[in-house]
């Protein structure tokens, strides 16, 4: 089930033009990163650089690579996405817009599950108050095999004997 999207005051674009001139020495906002930056909020899913350049490709957007790694990293750097290190993979999600989530990656199928829990958010509250800890944010991952991938596993099994 898709996580909620939360009511902000600014566009992802907006947002991203704010960062880009309150920088030590401002930024202009091209025109490259305002393609990419509607194409990557246009719809909510997780991507990595390799797929979104497919993409972007695919919809007629001329956004070079270097512009792309770029701006993905001052994306990241402005609170809009969020970076998560999958062993040698990197892929992003939107960290402006959405709730506070973690996920739950599947090994034999790459599926990402997003999911929220108020337990896990008041242990973590826990902890991090314990040790007198100020957090920006968490990147929890918990790797594993998906109910489908499990299913037909045990479906292929059957079969066998």
């Amino acid at each position: 089930m898709p996580l909620p999207a939360v009511v902000v005051s600014q566009t992802p674009e907006s947002k991203f033009r704010e960062f880009l001139a309150s920088r030590a020495k401002p930024q202009r906002f091209t025109e490259q990163q305002r393609e990419l930056v509607e194409h990557v909020f246009d719809k909510h899913s997780h991507f990595d650089t390799d797929q979104l350049l497919e993409e972007l490709k695919a919809a007629g957007k001329r956004v070079s690579r270097a512009t792309v790694y770029r701006t993905l990293s001052k994306l990241v750097e402005a609170g809009l996405l969020r970076r998560i290190e999958l062993g040698t993979r990197t892929v992003f999600d939107h960290d402006y817009g959405y709730p506070a989530h973690d996920h739950m990656v599947c090994e034999q199928c790459d599926t990402m599950i997003e999911f929220q829990n108020a337990k896990l958010d008041e242990a973590v509250r826990d902890v991090t108050d314990a040790h007198q800890f100020r957090a920006n944010g968490r990147s929890l991952v918990i790797r594993g095999v998906c109910a489908e991938c499990n299913a037909a596993r045990a479906a292929k099994r059957r079969l066998v004997m």
